[in-house]
């Protein structure tokens, strides 16, 4: 089974209740989640490999700790994974960003590929998967599917409000993924919202309907 991270810090927490908030502005809303994008990326790059390598400080020589080639790509599922690419920017400046974007088949209601551009190194690199709302999971682990046919191997899938549908989904699809988030929520409602949820993210971070 995939593991499963569930973030408890403070800050991270106290911004997730003012996402929440329905009073909540399209700036503000946007602000939160590159915040708390930017303060999960701290932990979701925790095991990345470090190396020695020898330097100088205005006072001596010394070996230091540096990350050691491991290349990250940052995939955001269109649309609303796009607001959480700027504040995990700002943690791993270096990363590549790739898209990917799926739509539902309204015959076969399965996810549909309609767009999907990756770095030309994509497969040597480790690739965050974004979408602040992981649901039903069937998005998400189709866009992952989408990844590994491509040859990706090295694969996290990070959010920010989770229903046990949801996860239970993409650990059952895709157990090699951690799933990283901030927030494990009740269950779907019968329009597959999550409860309590913050509603539509992508009409929120965009200020469409």
């Amino acid at each position: 089974m995939a593991q499963f991270f569930l973030f408890d810090h403070p800050l991270i927490q106290h911004k997730i209740s003012m996402l929440r908030d329905k009073n909540t502005s399209t700036k503000e809303f946007r602000e939160l989640v590159h915040e708390i994008s930017m303060l999960m990326a701290y932990e979701v790059t925790r095991d990345l490999p470090l190396t020695d390598k020898e330097i100088e400080t205005p006072v001596a020589k010394t070996t230091a700790k540096v990350l050691a080639g491991k290349k990250v790509a940052l995939v955001p599922i269109l649309r609303a994974g796009l607001g959480m690419v700027d504040g995990m920017l700002s943690i791993i400046p270096n990363a590549k960003v790739g898209h990917i974007g799926l739509y539902r088949d309204p015959n076969t209601l399965k996810p549909v590929e309609y767009y999907c551009k990756l770095p030309e190194d994509i497969t040597d690199r480790e690739v965050i998967v974004l979408d602040p709302m992981l649901a039903t999971g069937g998005s998400s682990s189709a866009a992952i599917q989408f990844l590994k046919d491509r040859g990706i191997k090295s694969i996290k899938f990070v959010c920010l409000i989770s229903a046990p549908e949801g996860i239970e989904r993409l650990q059952n699809d895709h157990p090699d993924v951690p799933v990283f988030c901030a927030a494990k929520d009740e269950r779907l409602n019968d329009h597959a919202y999550i409860i309590p949820g913050l509603g539509d993210a992508g009409d929120r971070l965009f200020g469409t309907n």
